[in-house]
């Protein structure tokens, strides 16, 4: 049952229960992650980390869809430093998060909306849910894929995902490793809330400190990768040619004219 509703963010919605916070992506029928939702989204991932009652974050995206991704716009030269650095530290409140963290996925999950649901602890898809890394179509490529994504499905069904931009299904998210089970459309929230209740009858303090364990490898890496991963992307790829010219190209929504540059 519900103890607070937050009402005050507008690209988030966050329901806060007694055990549980959720948190649902709300911008538009896609719900892209634009600045204001990745600000809104640390805000309300610090609060919820502060509630000693919750044990369990459930991330969806409000509607038919989790989220189609970053939005492009953001990717133009004065805004890429603020996007990189405010989007990574969403992703990092998940990843430290003290809270067990559940993504519940369907529609779109492509780009940074793939990241956000791949980090959490368990990801609950449908079948027929749309997952990909499109970046590379862009001439970009996604930071926190290129540091974590081979962790979860190997390196040679990563280097595939992200090297090609291939849109994949749930079915195929789930049998790689990328979420943790595929569903029928319509019992989506069942598998989420069936894991739910298994999770708020065991102690928040367990839970919280075996998830450190769980991670303490990983850890020791992942803040070093990315921070490498986000030196290129600044210092070398936002530099070429082409990068400019694929988000152009996007906007303008005509075909890209690669140089190699």
């Amino acid at each position: 049952m519900a103890i607070a509703v937050e009402s005050k963010f507008d690209r988030v919605m966050v329901e806060v229960g007694s055990s549980v916070a959720r948190i649902a992506l709300h911008h538009g029928s896609l719900n892209v992650i634009d600045i204001p939702m990745m600000e809104e989204l640390a805000h309300a991932l610090a609060e919820v980390e502060e509630s000693a009652d919750v044990s369990v974050i459930v991330l969806s995206g409000e509607g038919t869809t989790f989220s189609a991704g970053v939005d492009v716009a953001a990717h133009t030269p004065e805004k890429i430093e603020e996007m990189l650095f405010k989007f990574q530290a969403v992703i990092r409140r998940l990843i430290t998060s003290k809270k067990v963290t559940i993504s519940a996925v369907q529609g779109h999950c492509l780009g940074g909306g793939a990241e956000l649901a791949m980090v959490c602890d368990m990801v609950y898809t449908t079948a027929s849910a749309q997952w990909g890394f499109p970046e590379i179509k862009l001439a970009c490529y996604p930071p926190v894929a290129c540091t974590a994504l081979a962790a979860l499905v190997g390196q040679k069904r990563a280097a595939e995902l992200i090297l090609t931009g291939r849109t994949i299904t749930g079915r195929d998210a789930a049998d790689m490793g990328l979420a943790n089970r595929a569903v029928p459309e319509g019992a989506l929230v069942e598998a989420v809330e069936g894991t739910i209740q298994e999770l708020v009858k065991l102690s928040p303090a367990a839970l919280a400190l075996t998830k450190k364990a769980i991670y303490a490898w990983d850890s020791m890496h992942f803040d070093k990768g990315l921070a490498r991963a986000e030196k290129i992307y600044l210092d070398e790829l936002m530099k070429t040619s082409d990068a400019r010219e694929g988000i152009s190209a996007f906007m303008e929504k005509r075909a890209p004219r690669w140089t190699g540059k």
